[in-house]
């Protein structure tokens, strides 16, 4: 078995992470070594990294410094953790990755998607996911999940709904650039759905 990168994005309050634990759990019991992981972060120095982006003080933070860091981020963990898991021929599940970026950085911050990918292209190559799955979510519903369960909101959450709708504007646009490896699922779907159209989609890619 050849090794596979799968990566996950979606709003804020998409539900991305418990989809993929749901997806971990499935595979795992059909004899599949998987790699779960995240962006940015991931290895020590690029969660260092995730901290100085993430942090709520950080409010003036310029965003093509943003876009570095997370370039810089993503670059230390796909050459620590990304490449060895595939050579070790695992399934990698990653909570984000490059399209992250171009939706936040490039369409978002206005630096555009093409530029923001070059500087990516410079981190990790032509390296780019075999699959992305996209849990879709309306911002507005993602972000009243986001405020309304337990986890810690961080300087990205606290942004406008205006920001947050031109990420998901500027994921709709990485969507048609990269309609081979990007597929959609309805992320207002009962949980227990969300996981089997996503796991569908997976199973297609093994």
């Amino acid at each position: 078995m050849n090794g596979k990168f799968i990566t996950f994005e979606g709003p804020e309050g998409s539900g991305k992470s418990t989809v993929i634990v749901a997806v971990k759990d499935f595979l795992e019991t059909e004899g599949y070594s998987i790699f779960i992981t995240r962006e940015p972060g991931g290895s020590k120095i690029a969660e260092d990294i995730r901290d100085i982006i993430l942090d709520k003080e950080n409010t003036e933070m310029d965003a093509h410094a943003e876009a570095l860091l997370f370039a810089a981020s993503r670059s230390q963990h796909f050459s620590e953790k990304i490449l060895p898991a595939l050579a070790a021929e695992k399934i990698i599940l990653c909570d984000r990755f490059i399209d992250s970026s171009l939706a936040y950085q490039g369409h978002a911050r206005g630096l555009g998607i093409d530029n923001v990918y070059e500087i990516n292209k410079f981190a990790i190559g032509n390296n780019l996911p075999e699959l992305t799955i996209f849990i879709d979510v309306p911002p507005e519903v993602g972000l009243k999940r986001v405020f309304s369960n337990t986890r810690k909101v961080d300087r990205l959450d606290l942004e406008t709904l205006a920001f947050h709708e031109l990420v998901y504007e500027g994921y709709m646009k990485i969507a048609k650039k990269y309609e081979n490896r990007f597929k959609i699922v309805d992320g207002t779907n009962p949980v227990e759905q969300v996981i089997e159209d996503t796991l569908n989609i997976i199973k297609s890619v093994l």
